[in-house]
């Protein structure tokens, strides 16, 4: 089932639960969906490709992701929690990313096959490494790998 439909069909599950989070949550992507859609200038009542609604799914975690730092600094706990529940929601909806471990091995074989020898070109290995990993590997994540290849 594609995830636009599937999400639509958790909304009906979520209000039959009365499971109020979950629900808002799954309503907010569900709008992200449509605004999706109608900036790609299609009709709003279309459903979005897997490959954008992933793309929209790890855009509002990484939303939700900067909204915990941003609450947890200013002191704010409790909301921040609110946040951390719905980022759980969401994420159940994206594909699981790899480890640092993982990256770390893609990257050593990477960096091997490209013979990068010096930090000059990290910029250039994390390009290469983000295009093999696409979607399966967190961006910061690759970083933080890369830079400590040539630390």
């Amino acid at each position: 089932m594609p995830l636009h439909e599937q999400i639509k069909s958790d909304i009906k599950e979520a209000m039959k639960a009365r499971d109020e989070v979950r629900l808002s949550t799954l309503r907010g992507a569900l709008s992200a969906f449509t605004n999706e859609i109608v900036a790609q200038k299609k009709k709003p009542d279309e459903m979005l490709p897997d490959t954008d609604a992933l793309k929209v799914i790890k855009r509002l975690a990484n939303q939700r992701k900067d909204s915990m730092l941003q609450l947890t600094n200013g002191g704010r706990p409790e909301l921040a929690e609110s946040e951390q529940k719905e980022l759980a929601i969401l994420e159940t909806f994206l594909p699981q990313m790899m480890s640092e471990a993982d990256i770390r091995a893609v990257a050593e074989a990477k960096k091997t096959e490209l013979g990068i020898t010096d930090s000059a070109k990290a910029g250039q290995l994390t390009v290469m490494i983000m295009k093999e990993l696409a979607g399966r590997a967190d961006g910061g994540d690759v970083k933080k790998v890369v830079d400590s290849l040539f630390a």
